[in-house]
């Protein structure tokens, strides 16, 4: 009985042994996703491949050539951020112009922040990182903001929260793709502003919003003078009263006569079928009685 009891004794000081060794093997694992989401390391280029999701499609020739140059000289100091697909192989999360500089410099590893991250989170983390850059232009943070909302199923008080900025900026920019695609392009080529765009996407009409976009590159307005002329379109216009009809001369003739006859304002009015009424103003009780008389002598 005792030898059962040393057993089971026994059996449970390995279990327990066995049960540390799995907590320790456990916190050294999150040690180590700690460390690696906190310090960047070096990854060969030829591991990483580009982020399918990416939101930005264009990216500069130029812009890129110059931000080669400057890698040459002082390597890439700002980490991309990737994800581990397998232990040769990463993929892009954000930072993909940063990766394609690094490549013409010549560059054989680049430094990274590996994140664990599944395709939904993959492209929230990229789109979200897409908008909060500096060097995107409206339609593209707009494009990126619209993705979160249709791919990841966030509404506008969710983008506002993931973004840091305020409800009514983020309807803002997607006021944006409601317009037409020559103003749209202006907005990309920076050819006119947030501001400009954002003051004719409160034109309702097609017509009226192309005239003031014209009108604004003819012109050269600013943001404020934009605003003004768009609010000119926004007031009701006056109506016009219609011009009273001309009473023929004979008419005029005749009333002109009565208004001698009776001393007193007299208007006839006719239609077009030829009835009408003669109306006869009188001032006074006097004036009245006179009308009354004269009237009272027709038989």
């Amino acid at each position: 009985m005792a030898k059962q009891t040393n057993k089971n004794q026994l059996g449970k000081g390995i279990r327990a042994l066995l049960s540390q060794m799995d907590e320790a093997d456990t916190q050294k694992k999150e040690e180590i996703a700690r460390g690696i989401r906190k310090e960047s390391n070096l990854i060969p280029v030829s591991w990483i491949e580009v982020n399918p999701f990416q939101p930005r499609t264009d990216f500069e020739e130029e812009a890129l050539r110059e931000l080669a140059s400057s890698i040459r000289v002082h390597g890439l100091i700002q980490p991309i951020t990737v994800r581990r697909l397998n232990e040769e192989k990463f993929q892009v999360i954000s930072g993909e112009r940063r990766l394609r500089a690094a490549k013409m410099a010549g560059l054989e590893e680049v430094p990274a922040y590996i994140r664990v991250a599944d395709d939904q989170g993959m492209l929230e983390l990229a789109l979200i990182e897409n908008v909060q850059r500096q060097d995107l232009n409206a339609i593209e943070v707009a494009v990126s903001l619209e993705r979160l909302m249709q791919e990841c199923g966030l509404t506008h008080e969710n983008l506002s929260e993931r973004i840091g900025k305020r409800r009514s900026t983020v309807t803002n920019y997607l006021r944006l793709l409601k317009l037409p695609p020559e103003i749209q392009k202006a907005v990309k080529s920076n050819q006119i502003s947030m501001g400009h765009a954002r003051a004719l996407a409160g034109i309702d009409d097609l017509a009226l919003q192309l005239g003031a976009f014209k009108e604004l590159i003819s012109r050269d307005l600013s943001v404020r003078a934009l605003e003004r002329l768009v609010q000119s379109y926004q007031q009701p216009k006056r109506r016009e009263k219609p011009a009273k009809k001309q009473k023929p001369p004979e008419v005029v003739h005749m009333e002109n006569h009565l208004k001698k006859v009776f001393g007193s304002n007299v208007h006839i009015n006719q239609d077009q079928k030829g009835k009408g009424k003669i109306e006869i103003h009188f001032n006074s009780t006097e004036n009245l009685n006179y009308i009354l008389d004269i009237l009272s002598d027709i038989e």
